[in-house]
């Protein structure tokens, strides 16, 4: 017979025609490519403060050190899910840690951001808001189901992301003027994708508490 398992390549592992994840492969290890990278951007988070705080965002080549530390830390969020997704990796470690790892880091590049003057503090009181009440929503309807993540809302973390990245970046003045205007669509896009999420929440729970 031959080593190929069903609707896979030779030495592939079998995965659901309908989704293409892997399945019947038993209990997924907490160790795996995804969760390490959820754990490598908890870890960068510290790396992260130190070199803000050291470089106070006026020393050139400390906030370069912070800009990348920061830029290498949130493309693991993109790496780590679409690993954990293509290959069956998900688990409640993942579940539970990426969040977490996800609003530790963009919640402390704005309080940095803000606490040495390069950000107004009512934009990072927003974004926060809007993070920390989703995060309160999705609690308050897990009993009728998951929302999943819409294309707005990934929009609105790159937006995020790069914003983040341009403003730890040391810009000459011309391009550096370029930063506001991709926090204002940053900021524009939390709020719509905030209200969307609400609006989906609320629904849910009303169907939910229906059936």
């Amino acid at each position: 017979m031959s080593g190929t398992p069903a609707g896979g390549t030779p030495g592939s592992r079998p995965v659901a025609p309908s989704t293409g994840a892997p399945v019947g492969l038993g209990p997924v290890p907490v160790m795996n490519a995804a969760n390490v990278l959820t754990a490598l951007r908890l870890a960068l988070v510290p790396v992260f403060i130190g070199l803000v705080v050291v470089s106070r965002l006026e020393l050139v080549g400390w906030r370069i050190g912070a800009a990348v530390a920061f830029t290498v830390a949130s493309l693991t969020d993109f790496v780590d899910g679409w690993i954990a997704r293509r290959f069956g990796l998900v688990t409640s470690f993942g579940k539970v840690a990426d969040p977490i790892a996800d609003k530790a880091l963009t919640g402390t590049a704005l309080l940095l951001l803000s606490a040495y003057g390069r950000l107004s503090w009512w934009v990072t009181a927003v974004i926060l808001a809007r993070e920390f009440g989703v995060t309160l929503l999705r609690f308050w309807v897990i009993r009728y189901g998951v929302i999943a993540a819409s294309r707005g809302g990934k929009a609105k973390t790159a937006l995020q992301i790069l914003a983040i990245a341009w403003y730890l970046w040391p810009f000459p003045p011309g391009p550096a003027a370029v930063g506001p205007w991709i926090m204002a669509a940053a900021v524009f896009a939390t709020v719509a994708t905030g209200v969307d999420y609400a609006v989906r929440a609320l629904r849910l729970r009303r169907s939910g508490a229906r059936a």
